[in-house]
């Protein structure tokens, strides 16, 4: 979520972990998904190494984009990052691009979402990338685990998944 836009512009797509057999989620409300999320699991990237606190407030401008400020905590100060999101496809399909660096784009793809958008996983082009969100800083565990196994299924190393709020759940 905090990189996904930017991991997915700067790595590489390799064909034996694409995300393209993962279809984004359908009948997306864009209005509905404005607002703050909390990180509450990732797979590590060196772009948010020691950041603790992450999360993101996205904000729908007279444009159609999306504003995109990620915030969080590095070593203990405070860190943000501000880019834009537009749609790729369709407006209710969930599956956008997301720039912080012009003119690099990365995908954010939102591949599970609850229906009242309290919670949802995202993912870049490939299963290097992995973001579980809530409109709170903590699940219930029970419902991470149930993420934690959907993505475990689509080919994602949960193993390796990162808690930046202080949460910890393993298979």
């Amino acid at each position: 979520m905090l990189g996904a836009f930017l991991a997915a512009a700067c790595g590489g797509c390799s064909s034996a972990n694409s995300t393209r057999h993962i279809p984004a989620v359908e009948n997306f409300e864009l209005s509905k998904y404005m607002g703050k999320w909390y990180e509450i699991a990732r797979l590590p990237h060196s772009f948010e190494r020691n950041v603790s606190h992450a999360e993101a407030e996205y904000t729908l401008q007279d444009n159609g984009k999306v504003k995109v400020v990620n915030r969080g905590l590095r070593n203990g100060q405070s860190t943000s990052a501000t880019g834009s999101a537009r749609f790729i496809g369709p407006t209710d399909r969930g599956e956008l691009e997301v720039c912080f660096f012009y003119p690099f784009y990365g995908k954010y793809k939102i591949i599970y979402l609850e229906k009242d958008y309290q919670s949802a996983i995202v993912t870049g082009d490939n299963t290097n990338y992995a973001w579980i969100l809530a409109r709170t800083s903590k699940l219930p565990p029970e419902k991470l685990i149930m993420y934690l196994k959907k993505l475990q299924a689509w080919g994602f190393a949960t193993e390796l998944m990162q808690y930046p709020w202080g949460i910890d759940f393993s298979l």
